[in-house]
C-alpha cells in the first residue's frame, strides 16, 4: 500500500511543482523590474531633451536655469541665482520645472461660483471671538 502512495506522489506534473516559483518570478518582473525600466527610459529621454533656457531641478534639489550645455563632456552650466552659475554633469538633472500656473485658466474653474457675494452663509467670516 505504501508503494502505491509513493508512486502517486512521484507522478506529479513538474509544471505544477514549479508553478508557485513561476508566479513569484512573474510578479517580481511586473511589479519591480518593468516599472523601474520605464522610469529609467523616461529619465534618459528627459536628459536628452533638456535645452538652454530650461528651468530644471537637480537631483540634489537645486533649482536653476540651463545657460550652457557642453555636448562633448555632458556638462551643463546652471544659473541658480542672478550672476551665480554652477557646472554639473547632465545626469544630475532630476526633472524639468513646468509652470502649471500658465496652463491653468481661472475662468474655467468648476468649483468657483458666485457664493462669495452671499453673506448669509453659516461659515465664520473672521476670527472667532471668545464669548
Amino acid at each position: 500500500m505504501l508503494e502505491f502512495l509513493a508512486a502517486d506522489q512521484q507522478a506529479a506534473n513538474p509544471l505544477v511543482t514549479f508553478m508557485p516559483l513561476l508566479l513569484i518570478g512573474g510578479a517580481f518582473y511586473f511589479v519591480l523590474i518593468r516599472p523601474q525600466q520605464r522610469r529609467a527610459k523616461a529619465q534618459q529621454a528627459l536628459l536628452r531633451s533638456v535645452e538652454v533656457g530650461d528651468e530644471v531641478i537637480t537631483t540634489a534639489g537645486v533649482f536653476g536655469t540651463i545657460v550652457d550645455i557642453d555636448e562633448d563632456t555632458d556638462v551643463i552650466t546652471l544659473e541658480i541665482a542672478p550672476g551665480t552659475q554652477i557646472r554639473m554633469v547632465r545626469a544630475g538633472v532630476g526633472r524639468r520645472v513646468t509652470d502649471d500656473a500658465d496652463e491653468y485658466d481661472d475662468s474655467e474653474d468648476p468649483d468657483e461660483d458666485d457664493a462669495d457675494d452671499d453673506d448669509t452663509s453659516d461659515e465664520p467670516q473672521g476670527p472667532i471671538q471668545p464669548a
